[in-house]
């Protein structure tokens, strides 16, 4: 009898080691699931797809069958295996999978645009490691059925201009049907995708088919638009489109000195707005952005880049959005574009992803406390009032 309650004594520290084991295994993996996985819906929960006129009217079956709910992003630079460190890759490519697959579980779009630099690398990797960067992109950035996934050319996936070969377009057309000058049609909504990197205007092979290929699109839509100052010569046999404005998407946006004129939280930093661009490498020179703005008199245009938002107004009355990075690599509030779209109306909200700094903080007051847990549990941290008691009797004894 004496011995077995003497063998209960002895397993209680132990049991105790155990159970405090347990509660700190317990509490790690808490803060490791919301920080890597519950933060991306808690965050992304709050996001509302935004209502264009006439929308707060309609029936639930009206919309569905009316708005086209498109998510816009920009700016992956998924690594490559020249730059990218194992770790940063990591990182990286899971904080853009499970933002991208929780918003398409809880926003459930119609389509995707990506605006271009899918890669960070395309524009100098060998095949083996292309077919390796596509194959992540795949994993990261799959997709149901009930969506569609749009990707437009970047200077970062077939390189600036004098980098551009037509073997790395034709490598990047083929992974993503994408064409240098295409129109998609959705529910009526005209969408022009443009090869930005091949609006050089010097006359390069890429360049001339691509200008080729965009004044045969302007002169479709025309057609189709009917504009009264438009001539209907030629448009007897040209193939009718819907008659809606065409949204533009493309990688670079239109000539703007700076960014001096932006504003928002997202925008760039205050030392960065007042930097003069560079045509060409930037942004399009003039000559390029006048002509697609005479060429398709767009309703809205939307584009990457910068990595930074931007808001500009060109000749009056056409919008421009600059699409943030997605990539936390590149800025610490990622986010991208909800669009609600009908053939005559648009309306744009944005969604921020989970900050990094607010994920570090989690992580650092976490670690703080277990510290605080380990330290107490050894003794090595006396609580409170343990301490006073200890020192109220010390006191008396003296």
């Amino acid at each position: 009898m004496l011995s077995s309650s003497s063998a209960t004594v002895k397993n209680l520290p132990l049991k105790r080691q155990l159970c405090f084991l347990l509660k700190l295994v317990c509490f790690v993996s808490s803060v490791l699931i919301f920080c890597e996985f519950l933060i991306y819906y808690v965050v992304i929960f709050q996001c509302r797809w935004p209502d264009v006129k006439g929308g707060a009217h309609m029936s639930e079956k009206e919309t569905s069958a009316s708005v086209l709910k498109a998510i816009i992003l920009a700016d992956t630079h998924l690594l490559g295996e020249i730059k990218g460190h194992w770790l940063d890759k990591l990182r990286r490519e899971w904080q853009m999978e499970r933002s991208f697959q929780t918003a398409l579980w809880l926003l459930q779009p119609d389509i995707v645009f990506i605006l271009g630099d899918v890669f960070d690398e395309g524009k100098w990797s060998s095949p083996q490691a292309w077919a390796d960067d596509v194959r992540r992109f795949r994993k990261m950035f799959k997709y149901p059925v009930s969506t569609e996934l749009v990707v437009i050319v970047g200077n970062h996936d077939i390189g600036f201009h004098y980098e551009m070969t037509t073997y790395k377009v034709n490598r990047f057309e083929k992974v993503f049907n994408f064409t240098s000058g295409k129109l998609i049609t959705r529910k009526g909504i005209n969408f022009v995708l443009v090869n930005s990197v091949a609006m050089e205007g010097d006359g390069c092979a890429v360049c001339r088919t691509t200008e080729a290929k965009l004044v045969a699109l302007s002169h479709k839509l025309n057609c189709s638009q009917q504009k009264p100052n438009h001539s209907n010569k030629g448009c007897s046999d040209v193939e009718k489109l819907p008659a809606s404005e065409p949204i533009l998407l493309q990688h670079y946006p239109l000539y703007r000195k700076s960014d001096a004129e932006c504003t928002g939280e997202d925008s760039a930093s205050p030392e960065e707005k007042n930097i003069p661009f560079k045509a060409k490498y930037d942004v399009l020179s003039q000559e390029a952005s006048q002509k697609l703005l005479w060429w398709f008199q767009p309703r809205l245009i939307l584009s990457g880049h910068t990595h930074s938002a931007c808001e500009v107004l060109h000749a009056g009355k056409v919008p421009e959005i600059s699409v943030p990075s997605f990539s936390w690599r590149n800025r610490n509030n990622p986010s991208f574009i909800m669009g609600s779209i009908t053939p005559t109306d648009f309306s744009l909200q944005k969604c921020f992803l989970p900050f990094e700094s607010r994920v570090f903080t989690i992580y650092c007051a976490a670690g703080a406390l277990l510290v605080i847990l380990v330290l107490a549990h050894v003794q090595l941290l006396t609580p409170p009032f343990y301490f006073a008691q200890r020192l109220i009797s010390k006191h008396k004894a003296v």
